[in-house]
């Protein structure tokens, strides 16, 4: 597995006693922009890393939630990566993060770091991840591994005070659904719809993607409790069509006492919208009923709102340019395939030999092609003619 090793490096799973030196790493940010979330949810895995490295010794809905490698070299860590599916079949998967020490090769160690998740990862056939478009060296790191970009990603930002104009509009939803199970084939179908040809390949987004089970539901309950959000989604049905038209998902971010509250970590709520590409006059609607949700939950508590749009995604970046949201960042979305080479087994039958053992059945010399005589006649009428 260690194809391409520079300066003598190895690749290993990551350990408890390397979280520390992983935030270190995270903060100087050589690579990726130093990420307050990134050291937030690195700081949460070094609290429940007993708990997240027994799940992931059997097959489990939790076995990649932390999937993370260091490049170590004479007992030194030069750089990390954590990786993630991002689908129910796992064949799509994603760079969550990757960072390099300062002090050694990027692109040597980088290179190491990737190749190996390319080359371990078994059930994926596509990667994707998101970088910043101003990380020149990150993007030349994934150019280099033949990463290639597909769109250009958007953060938007509505400030609590536009929040408070959009809910006093009154959205003319009539046919505004809870979202459930059963819904998981609308709610596919409008995905699909929305994504470009493309796009839609890379993700390979299947209907079981939207049908959570149990265990799923309870674990996002659980974590959302514990960083005090909360989740509303809903979508839009169109009964003559009999398909779904718009969805939106809002994480609402619940006032908690002080104490507990994350000094690093802006609070906001974090909006997930999908229309149909024939209705884009539904972006206002959804966004003053997601306004008006927000308002409900968290009273007086005022906090801005995030959601991402991509480029090819016209409407809704007008939009947002028309109720003056500010633009928080603008990255890359880049992709790249896998194919990963079978071995052949070999047949059983070729190591007994049999050629040796049989070979007083064989012809003594090669057989060399007669002459074919032809059949005389032998029928009286054939004679006679």
């Amino acid at each position: 597995m260690q194809a391409f090793s520079p300066a003598g490096s190895t690749i290993r799973p990551v350990q408890h006693r390397d979280l520390e030196i992983i935030e270190q790493l995270q903060l100087a940010g050589s690579l990726s922009a130093a990420s307050s979330e990134s050291t937030h949810y690195t700081r949460k895995a070094r609290n429940w890393f007993p708990l997240v490295k027994f799940v992931s010794w059997f097959p489990n809905p939790l076995r990649h939630l932390f999937r993370a490698y260091v490049a170590e070299a004479n007992g030194q860590i030069l750089g990390f990566i954590r990786v993630s599916p991002t689908n129910s079949s796992r064949s799509t998967w994603q760079i969550d993060e990757i960072e390099v020490d300062p002090a050694s090769s990027r692109s040597g160690i980088g290179t190491h770091l990737i190749r190996y998740c390319l080359e371990s990862c078994w059930e994926a056939r596509t990667w994707l991840l998101e970088v910043d478009i101003n990380a020149k060296d990150a993007i030349a790191l994934y150019r280099q591994n033949g990463f290639q970009p597909l769109a250009q990603l958007t953060d938007w930002e509505i400030s609590a005070d536009a929040l408070t104009e959009l809910a006093q509009h009154q959205p003319d939803l009539p046919n505004l659904l809870p979202v459930s199970n059963a819904d998981a084939i609308l709610l596919y179908q409008l995905d699909t719809a929305a994504m470009p040809p493309q796009i839609r390949q890379i993700y390979d987004i299947s209907v079981n993607d939207f049908r959570p089970n149990l265990l799923d539901r309870l674990i996002d309950h659980a974590q959302y409790t514990l960083n005090g959000m909360q989740e509303v989604s809903g979508y839009v049905y169109e009964p003559q069509r009999k398909a779904a038209i718009g969805y939106f998902s809002v994480l609402i971010h619940r006032p908690i006492a002080p104490k507990q509250t994350t000094q690093d970590i802006q609070p906001a709520h974090r909006c997930q919208l999908t229309v149909h590409p024939a209705y884009t006059w539904l972006y206002p609607e959804l966004m003053s009923q997601v306004a008006r949700i927000v308002q409900q939950q968290v009273g007086n508590e005022k906090y801005p709102l995030w959601v991402s749009s991509a480029d090819y995604q016209p409407e809704r970046e007008a939009y947002f340019e028309q109720i003056q949201a500010t633009g928080r960042s603008h990255g890359l979305l880049m992709a790249r395939s896998v194919w990963h080479k079978i071995r052949e087994a070999r047949p059983a039958l070729d190591a007994l030999q049999l050629s040796k053992m049989l070979s007083g059945f064989q012809p003594a010399r090669k057989p060399v092609p007669g002459r074919i005589d032809v059949i005389p006649p032998t029928q009286p009428d054939e004679l006679s003619s």
